[in-house]
């Protein structure tokens, strides 16, 4: 499964750079190595390393769950390649308002596979708006999550201060919601008729 793939690279990747300082600091998001010294494969190298074990086990247990299901769902649209494409996308669109903001701030770093996390788990919310998501070991219907996490992430985005890429949560939500639509239209419909009839 390309999850897994995706899962097991990222995995490895992050765990290396956590031991090798010069390798973190050329694979994460530095806006100006981007914009002086064109390493335009920052843009996506930044999702595969991670701040610390906490950092990355919660991305890659969501990615684990949400994503085996996003992908036998884009599969028989896109195929396997096309929600690989799909993830790594993710990574980009959902990171480029960041290094637009910050393109000439030297001191300005950003890392993690948060913002394409957030894409897969918002295409999955579309499609089951009423499964149980736990939050801390609390069951939450998806819908109602999706609008706490929107809602906290424009917040702290505007709030700033906790050394978080807010704008790449939102951004990768967005992203996910509208490729999902592209890909599929009818879900929209689908997902209007499921929000009016909730089932947990």
């Amino acid at each position: 499964m390309v999850t897994l793939a995706i899962l097991a690279v990222t995995v490895l990747v992050s765990w290396q750079a956590f031991g090798n300082r010069r390798l973190l600091e050329r694979l994460l998001l530095w806006p100006p190595a981007v914009e002086r010294q064109h390493q335009y494969d920052r843009l996506v190298t930044h999702g595969f390393v991670h701040a610390d074990w906490q950092h990355l086990l919660f991305n890659m247990i969501t990615l684990y769950f949400f994503g085996r299901h996003v992908e036998a769902l884009f599969t028989p649209y896109i195929g396997a390649f096309g929600f690989a494409l799909f993830y790594l996308s993710a990574i980009l669109v959902a990171i480029l308002p960041t290094y637009l903001r910050h393109r000439r701030d030297p001191s300005y770093r950003s890392l993690g596979a948060s913002g394409a996390v957030s894409a897969v788990l918002f295409a999955f919310i579309l499609v089951q708006p009423w499964t149980l998501i736990f939050v801390f070991f609390i069951p939450v219907p998806a819908i109602v999550y999706a609008v706490l996490y929107i809602g906290y992430s424009i917040w702290m985005d505007r709030r700033g201060g906790d050394n978080v890429n807010h704008s790449a949560h939102l951004w990768g939500a967005g992203y996910g919601v509208l490729f999902t639509v592209m890909m599929e239209p009818r879900v929209v419909e689908v997902f209007l008729a499921r929000l009016a009839s909730p089932s947990f």
